[in-house]
């Protein structure tokens, strides 16, 4: 591929490349290097969860609580988000599949549930590894377990989806976020396929999901022109077997990873590879592989034309840089900061990403945070990021985090001055760096360009 496509590629199918990596994958061809990301997918990772992650749920009667103990609860659940969100950086700065951790988020952002309305960080876990396991999987196997899914149930409320009272909530977000898309369905579909929903609750206590039978109307339901006594599973085959939500995904991916704003030559690849993950039964990787090998992908005018999220920026940045994090809760108040804050997502359509990444505050933010690694200080106090009742989990309240910069030039190849550059931005920079080339200096420049915030 040379340099120049094995940064294109590893900047949006990983978290970027050292310079040792760079070296490795310049040398493979495109499918050689796709195939190796996509072989190296694993559904468990390799960070150990929390230690609370593994024991039995046991969420309290939240309104039968005291106020001291409701007090207590709540500050619980704050330490085990900001564990959750770091033990979740941890394993995207560790992974050796770094392509799953990616699509681990993506489907974060497409099915999307949020803390804020869960409000128990072990639910939230547990969907988290239904999207690993699943991430590269097969979509109509992950769709059927995100129906059934606790925190999925809590936050569009298909818990409370009763016979006498449907609630339209998930049967809505499932046609038009999660299959579909807008303009493919009427409002009677929704209707319909809520009554096929019904009967389905979830044990807050305990976060088991149970169906109540004498709560789910069983008559005669017509969803997108299909008749019968659909269930819930019914309805949902009936969505994946619509040409539309293959096309509905794989746009979605598209826009993910090559053109937020398809052009009419890559609308009709977007079909194609559509036609084909529909015929596969919807395996994920058959349309991923599509994606990625196609001659639209290295195009060079899509590259350099999507904007870092604050995953990208911050996880990546510490990435090729190969500096070490001891303490990853400093980056969830990071990322908060700039605007991701993981587990989290603003509402049910997710972090719209683009340009809304970028505002005055978020720049100053990014520009701050990549400046601090490379005068090798350390991050600010704590104190200064967080109130005062989270910043009482740290002992010290700092964390390093240090880039050693002479062991990062020593990894560059030697006999080309332009290296650095060709490791960090994915397109020439808008100042050109003045000085002397693969200097801590020339770095400090490539990294504060405009262009090194794009990918």
């Amino acid at each position: 591929m040379g340099a120049d496509e094995a940064q294109h590629l590893l900047g949006r199918a990983a978290f970027g490349a050292t310079p040792k990596e760079l070296q490795e994958w310049e040398n493979l061809s495109r499918k050689q290097a796709v195939d190796k990301l996509l072989s190296s997918s694993s559904g468990k990772p390799i960070v150990p969860p929390p230690t609370w992650a593994k024991s039995d749920m046991d969420f309290p009667a939240f309104k039968a609580l005291s106020v001291e103990d409701k007090k207590e609860y709540q500050k619980l659940q704050r330490t085990q988000n900001i564990e959750l969100s770091a033990w979740w950086l941890s394993e995207m700065l560790n992974t050796s599949s770094p392509l799953t951790e990616r699509m681990t988020l993506f489907w974060h952002n497409h099915f999307v549930s949020a803390r804020n309305k869960v409000k128990a960080a072990e639910l939230l876990n547990q969907q988290n590894q239904l999207f690993r396991q699943n991430a590269l999987g097969n979509f109509a196997t992950m769709l059927h377990e995100v129906a059934r899914n606790p925190a999925m149930m809590i936050y569009l409320d298909a818990g409370s989806n009763r016979k006498a009272s449907p609630n339209e909530n998930f049967a809505r977000e499932v046609m038009e976020l999660f299959t579909l898309g807008v303009g493919n369905y009427t409002e009677q579909d929704v209707k319909e396929a809520a009554r096929a929903f019904t009967g389905w609750t979830i044990d807050r206590q305990t976060g088991e999901v149970n169906f109540r039978p004498r709560l789910h109307d069983g008559g005669a339901k017509t969803v997108l022109g299909v008749t019968g006594n659909l269930d819930s599973d019914a309805v949902l085959d009936i969505l994946l077997s619509r040409p539309e939500t293959a096309e509905f995904i794989v746009r979605k991916m598209w826009r993910e990873f090559v053109d937020e704003t398809p052009s009419a030559a890559e609308e009709k690849e977007i079909q194609r590879i559509a036609k084909d993950f529909r015929a596969s039964g919807y395996e994920i990787k058959i349309a991923l592989r599509s994606i990625l090998l196609s001659d639209a992908f290295y195009d060079a005018a899509n590259r350099g034309n999507l904007i870092k999220s604050p995953v990208d920026l911050v996880v990546g940045t510490l990435h090729i840089l190969d500096i070490e994090v001891a303490d990853p809760r400093i980056l969830v108040l990071q990322l908060r900061q700039l605007g991701q804050d993981i587990f989290n997502p603003p509402n049910v359509k997710g972090w719209p990403g683009g340009d809304d990444w970028i505002n005055t505050s978020t720049l100053l933010s990014r520009k701050s945070f990549i400046d601090r690694l490379l005068r090798a200080e350390d991050m600010p106090d704590a104190g200064n990021m967080m109130n005062m009742r989270t910043a009482k989990m740290q002992k010290n309240g700092k964390f390093n985090l240090h880039f050693y910069a002479d062991d990062w030039f020593a990894s560059l190849p030697k006999n080309d001055p332009m290296a650095a550059q060709k490791v960090l931005l994915a397109e020439e920079p808008v100042i050109p760096p003045t000085g002397q080339p693969n200097t801590l200096a020339w770095i400090r420049q490539l990294m504060l360009d405009p262009s090194y915030q794009l990918k």
